[in-house]
């Protein structure tokens, strides 16, 4: 029996003001379903974080003034200054596309991009927000109203059914502090039955320089994707944190890899845009395009991402 694969996809810190992407295989065996239950209610009862999670929360502040004083994480999506024709469009598609970063080995992955396949969901997308007791209510209704904001702009995308559920999601979205994170194995475990002890320690015990990561499970050798679980420090201000939430949702769709050449985007090691841009929802519109199919090889899939690139951009070579 073919031992379980994950696809794993992470924002790390790569050097102070500068953030990276890593991706590991799919997972290819049959997995349980996703924990039901809706999110935790506004009025639930906090708990005070630990002197931890407070330096957790200082730390990423002085990150994000950080990155916000050398003019990245920019909310503007690049139109001004960062133009992009058809064929960079296509070449950054199948870069982000068709490629991981990451490979995954038996004590973790490591870093060596690795020709992989267009992978993307079949079925509908359920997306389901959980939260930390130590979360506040304002946090907890502000982040739940962002989400609902980014599934409304990633379904007109993809013209994929992709919407909010907390009550039986398929993609879980995990909004917790240190602590919490540390003691959320068995709800990863259940959630993603396959993980190895290796691969769960990465995100239990994830370290500072990771923000945030995302696994994306399929089922035996298929590119369809029928379930994800993503993890988000609430210790983030709210931008880094709101980057997060695009980024590893998004990654969670298939949009795996990144590019450095790539430009405007969010999948890009050089954090210079913190939201979706642009061209970020052109290339998810090519992913879920039916002329694309799940399995397609880059060298497949490249004259189709070609074409696609023409007629969205009509012609700008």
């Amino acid at each position: 029996m073919q031992r379980p694969q994950f696809q794993t996809l992470f924002k790390a810190l790569a050097a102070f003001g500068m953030l990276g992407i890593a991706g590991c295989d799919l997972l290819k065996s049959p997995g349980a379903g996703l924990p039901d239950g809706p999110a935790a209610a506004a009025t639930a009862p906090v708990m005070p974080p630990s002197a931890e999670s407070l330096a957790l929360s200082a730390y990423y502040t002085r990150v994000q003034s950080g990155l916000l004083e050398q003019g990245l994480l920019r909310t503007d999506g690049g139109t001004r200054d960062a133009p992009f024709t058809d064929r960079m469009l296509a070449e950054n598609f199948i870069k982000i596309a068709a490629f991981d970063e990451y490979a995954s080995t038996a004590t973790g992955p490591v870093q060596s991009e690795t020709p992989s396949t267009i992978r993307r969901w079949q079925g509908p997308v359920r997306i389901g927000m959980r939260f930390g007791a130590s979360v506040s209510a304002k946090m907890r209704a502000a982040d739940t109203a962002r989400v609902a904001a980014l599934v409304a702009q990633l379904a007109r995308a993809t013209r994929h059914p992709i919407r909010m559920d907390n009550t039986n999601p398929n993609f879980i979205v995990e909004v917790v502090n240190e602590d919490e994170r540390q003691a959320l194995g068995p709800t990863i475990s259940a959630a993603l039955p396959g993980l190895t002890g290796t691969e769960l320690l990465g995100i239990t015990s994830m370290p500072r320089s990771t923000y945030c990561l995302v696994y994306a499970q399929s089922s035996g050798t298929s590119s369809i994707y029928t379930r994800a679980f993503a993890v988000i420090r609430a210790e983030h201000p709210d931008l880094l944190r709101l980057s997060c939430l695009h980024e590893e949702i998004a990654q969670g769709l298939g949009l795996a890899n990144d590019s450095p050449r790539a430009r405007p985007t969010i999948f890009n090691d050089d954090e210079e845009f913190s939201l979706l841009t642009p061209q970020d929802v052109l290339m998810l519109r090519m992913l879920y395009d039916p002329s694309l199919t799940p399995g397609m090889t880059a060298e497949q899939a490249r004259p189709v991402a070609a074409a696609l690139a023409t007629r969205f951009l009509g012609g700008e070579s």
